[in-house]
């Protein structure tokens, strides 16, 4: 079955539906993913939460009966492609949750990577194994793991192809927060609410500044800051947000 995506208070929840195969991602998913995160875009959601399907998988990267007997030419094409899709996921308006519900493989951690925060149960693992197939990651794992994790541990991770469970990933800065067992989607959602209630163009403005971070130099990188900080200044948002400060109450954001 194809991704799904469902209203929960004010999220979206994005499931992949393909248990029996672990959630591995196949190139209809990947057509499907862009129709969701259209509607993704659309929304008035806050926040959009990511997870898999059963209490086995996240998702175990790509299907590899379709990584067979395919051109030069067609492999350049479907990374490509596969790296437009997470990279859609990285630009979202809103922040975006990985809620990491067991194995996380190859283009499953690519895609969690590509998320905002990232979030795990404690019988969680993951890794990047393209290399034992004689790959490498291609949805953007080689770029975002290092920026997420430093070269060092994603040289050890990369090139080794290991598994690491829940705890060791959490050690390496990879995620956010282990989830206690049990109601994880109500935990992710709690999570989700320490952010959801602050102005989304703010929001929004402060995780494009920190992604242009890895793009340019720090001279441009504070020009982006500069910029961006000044668009929120010229918000009623933060006009709203220092004058409840003042007087000592919660801020009524109208996302303006």
């Amino acid at each position: 079955m194809l991704p799904s995506l469902q209203a929960h208070q004010d999220c979206l929840i994005l499931t992949f539906n393909r248990p029996e195969a672990l959630n591995a991602l196949s190139f209809s998913i990947l057509d499907h993913l862009v129709k969701l995160l259209e509607e993704v875009k659309k929304s008035s959601a806050r926040a959009l939460i990511i997870t898999g399907s059963g209490d086995k998988a996240f998702c175990a990267g790509a299907d590899i009966k379709e990584l067979l007997g395919r051109t030069r030419q067609e492999q350049q094409a479907a990374s490509e492609f596969g790296q437009s899709v997470f990279q859609a996921i990285e630009n979202l308006s809103i922040p975006s949750v990985a809620l990491i519900n067991g194995y996380a493989f190859g283009g499953g951690l690519e895609l969690a990577l590509a998320c905002t925060f990232r979030l795990a149960t404690p019988n969680a693992k993951m890794g990047l194994p393209e290399i034992k197939l004689g790959l490498i990651p291609g949805y953007g794992g080689t770029q975002r793991l290092s920026r997420t994790i430093g070269i060092t541990k994603a040289n050890e991770l990369i090139l080794t192809g290991k598994t690491i469970d829940a705890q060791q990933a959490m050690a390496m800065g990879i995620l956010n927060k282990i989830l206690e067992s049990g109601n994880t989607l109500d935990q992710a959602v709690a999570f989700c609410a320490e952010f959801s209630s602050y102005s989304l163009p703010v929001l929004s403005f402060a995780k494009s500044a920190i992604l242009r971070s890895f793009d340019v130099g720090l001279h441009e990188g504070l020009k982006v800051e500069s910029n961006l900080s000044t668009l929120a200044y010229s918000l009623e948002d933060a006009n709203e947000g220092m004058q409840a400060f003042l007087d000592k109450r919660k801020p009524q954001f109208k996302d303006c």
